[in-house]
């Protein structure tokens, strides 16, 4: 979504320092950075996590804002020509508007596109913004794009919208397992012993106690995702067909984004990103690689360890235009830090 002004200072397009404010904001941190005409990487900051539902987009942007802030200090720059955001729970078009219209009022550039993170990590990962990404981590979520403009997406809101899979959807599977093979309606599993254990505790109606009470914070239940993993290793069946279903979303979204696309039939690369496909778990990494050459052969899948907010960079660039070289600089930057 693109938001577009006078207001913002069409002063700061003639300055080397003032180009592209990239921004990605993930619901645990914010990183933003200011990259000059030239492609150089003038400014960068972190800040904290972006989370408009919990405390209101408003809230959420001053965030944002504090960090821009910090950037704009050290680059010497009070606005920029372009802002690029790329920002989580912006999952639907009209979210995308509304965050767009919030960041233009904060008067930091002179046009303003905002995109869905998940957008970051695709384009961080590719040399041109042709791909598929699919992004686990706290949850799940797949974007596709082509240098035509055209996208791919799904809403990614939960299981209202179709989605498993991610951290918290692998603890609750693995909760929703261990808690029936300790009262006997589901077979046995080791994460009836693993996922207590976990905490110190010798039962699963021990844990379901505590989480319904808080004694134990609900915001720990994501360690469990580890556990879940590790108990896979060991050979459980039921931990290892949980990963395997992880891997069957995986590769179903990346195999629909492509053939929105009409990039099933072209070699296409597809990037795994997030805490939990970046990690490598060999079951889970196997299995991907192994559905994909089936589902969709042409496909190159690869784990993307740049930081996604050289995505946001990117996209930024390519919407002012910028030279190839100028792309070429601000990959470098970050690709080696």
């Amino acid at each position: 979504m693109t938001s577009s002004g006078s207001g913002a200072g069409t002063a700061a397009g003639s300055s080397p320092a003032g180009l592209v404010l990239a921004i990605d904001a993930g619901n645990s941190k914010t990183d933003v950075a200011v990259i000059a005409a030239d492609g150089a990487v003038v400014a960068a900051a972190r800040g904290g996590g972006f989370r408009p539902p919990a405390v209101g987009v408003e809230a959420a942007v001053d965030v944002v804002a504090e960090a821009v802030g910090r950037a704009f200090a050290e680059a010497g720059v009070a606005c920029v020509t372009h802002v690029s955001a790329c920002l989580a729970n912006a999952d639907l078009p009209v979210e995308e508007e509304q965050l767009a219209a919030a960041l233009h009022a904060r008067a930091w550039g002179a046009s303003v596109e905002v995109r869905n993170d998940t957008f970051a990590i695709l384009r961080a990962g590719v040399a041109e913004p042709r791909g598929v990404a699919v992004v686990c981590g706290a949850g799940i979520n797949c974007v596709g794009m082509r240098p035509d403009g055209r996208t791919a997406r799904f809403p990614a809101i939960g299981r209202i919208s179709g989605d498993w899979g991610g951290g918290w959807g692998l603890a609750e599977e693995a909760l929703w397992h261990a808690a029936r093979a300790e009262d006997g309606r589901g077979g046995p599993t080791a994460l009836a012993r693993t996922l207590p254990a976990h905490f110190g505790l010798t039962s699963m109606y021990a844990l379901i106690e505590a989480l319904h009470l808080e004694h134990i914070g609900n915001a720990r239940r994501h360690e469990l995702t580890p556990v879940l993993f590790a108990t896979a290793v060991d050979g459980d069946p039921v931990a290892r067909a949980v990963v395997d279903r992880l891997a069957d979303e995986v590769v179903a979204m990346a195999t629909v984004a492509l053939t929105r696309l009409d990039l099933l039939t072209e070699e296409t690369p597809v990037l795994l990103g997030g805490s939990i496909l970046a990690a490598r778990h060999p079951q889970l990494d196997d299995r991907v690689h192994e559905l994909l050459a089936v589902r969709a052969p042409k496909a190159v899948p690869q784990v993307v360890t740049a930081s996604p907010v050289l995505g946001a960079a990117l996209l930024g660039l390519d919407h002012v235009g910028a030279r190839e070289e100028v792309h070429a600089r601000v990959r470098a930057f970050y690709e080696r830090a």
